[in-house]
């Protein structure tokens, strides 16, 4: 995935009404830009941070920049647009790097969750004669040098993503949550339960219900990210 026009370079005054972020670019003007992250982004959001944005070509929207990356105090690129998680892994399908699955491989996206016509799952994989439920979890949290966890705010819909995938393996199906990775400086990903314990507590469930859970971590650079490997998942909660 390359970023076309290339990202430009600003500094984070703040982030607030979880959706916006104040920040001066290069020349010191100050911009209010798109922040594409639900989340708490723990760790990710101090004040003084170096960041780079992108900047849309359609002139509808009130804010045309986007917040991609910021660079926290260890120096570790992270990339806050939670958006580019499920872009990197239809892009690592479709080109068949992802582990386990073909190049030839079906990718439907936002497939409704059989018998839940109000849910929704990332992915569906076809590939020869099996099919796959896929739902990807961006992971920007990290606790200690090279330890991640999900997620970093309470997250009900991620829990009923668990729980939708433990029915669908007790249903025969196949399964998998798939932790994305988007913070350079982990190297391990476990569930966040100080965080959200009934996460916690679903996603074990899930896996014993045969959910297949696997993580694997984005190659970022100004120019372009890329799925890059698999890291180490752990079914035990991570301490803070």
């Amino acid at each position: 995935m390359r970023f076309d026009p290339p990202l430009a370079a600003g500094t984070l005054i703040r982030r607030y009404k979880r959706f916006l972020a104040d920040i001066t670019d290069r020349d010191g003007a100050l911009r209010t830009i798109h922040c594409a992250n639900t989340g708490a982004m723990t760790g990710c959001a101090e004040p003084g941070s170096r960041i780079w944005y992108t900047t849309s070509a359609d002139r509808q929207r009130k804010y045309p920049n986007t917040l991609e990356y910021v660079e926290d105090g260890d120096g570790d690129l992270i990339c806050v647009n939670t958006l580019r998680a499920n872009a990197l892994v239809a892009e690592a399908l479709q080109e068949g790097r992802l582990e386990g699955f073909g190049k030839a491989a079906s990718v439907r996206r936002e497939v409704a969750v059989p018998g839940d016509e109000a849910g929704r799952l990332d992915f569906l994989v076809q590939d020869r004669t099996e099919q796959t439920f896929i739902e990807v979890k961006s992971v920007t949290l990290k606790l200690a040098p090279g330890v991640g966890a999900f997620p970093d705010a309470v997250s009900e819909r991620a829990t009923r993503h668990a729980n939708a995938l433990a029915r669908l393996a007790g249903q025969g199906h196949r399964t998998m949550l798939l932790f994305c990775v988007l913070h350079a400086g982990i190297r391990s990903v476990a569930p966040a339960d100080h965080v959200d314990p009934a996460y916690g507590h679903a996603l074990r469930r899930a896996v014993d219900a045969g959910v297949t859970v696997r993580a694997v971590r984005a190659h970022m650079t100004i120019e372009h990210m890329q799925i890059n490997g698999a890291v180490p998942f752990f079914r035990k909660g991570a301490a803070p």
